[in-house]
């Protein structure tokens, strides 16, 4: 990717499985956050994938709305976070200990164009991206060329490999004892 100037490129994911007061279904809610990137004074929306549903992870029961978005600004990688953070917070989401809960809406950086990353309370590439299906199919559709810093792979063989079918594990054999 072209950067212009001081900018820097990240891969930010979006999720959603709760309603939103004004916005409606997850879905709308992640229409609405993208069209809030876009108005954020700083950040250059870039691209926006289209919006998957997936199962849920962990406790929550409730089906999640996905999608990725390519921005551009000139803030560093804690400066990003705290700025989608934000954005979280005036759509109504608190945080609470417990991970993979039901909530209105999830913004994490999964790639930049500074390569790997990690200071407390970040890790870029996104630790758990590689085995997320609802993170690589609207990466991959707005990046498909993208590649992992730490693989070398691009999202779309990423994607490939996940959708990959696998075969059965072997059976373990009994010993022969005499």
């Amino acid at each position: 990717m072209a950067l212009a100037g001081d900018d820097r490129t990240y891969l930010v994911g979006l999720g959603s499985n709760v309603r939103h007061f004004r916005f409606g279904a997850p879905a709308e809610v992640l229409r609405a956050a993208v069209h809030a990137l876009a108005q954020e004074p700083g950040i250059t929306l870039v691209a926006a994938s289209p919006i998957v549903a997936s199962a849920p992870l962990g406790p929550s029961r409730r089906r999640y709305a996905n999608a990725a978005a390519i921005v551009e600004t000139a803030l560093e990688p804690p400066a990003l976070l705290a700025r989608l953070q934000s954005m979280e917070a005036r759509f109504g989401r608190r945080r609470r200990g417990q991970r993979w809960r039901a909530r209105v809406l999830d913004l994490d950086i999964i790639l930049w164009s500074g390569g790997p990353w990690a200071s407390p309370g970040l890790v870029i590439p996104h630790p758990a991206f590689r085995h997320r299906a609802f993170v690589l199919a609207p990466a991959a559709a707005i990046a498909p060329t993208w590649r992992d810093p730490l693989s070398g792979l691009s999202l779309r063989q990423l994607r490939a490999r996940l959708a990959r079918p696998r075969p059965p594990a072997p059976l373990a054999r009994p010993s022969a004892r005499g």
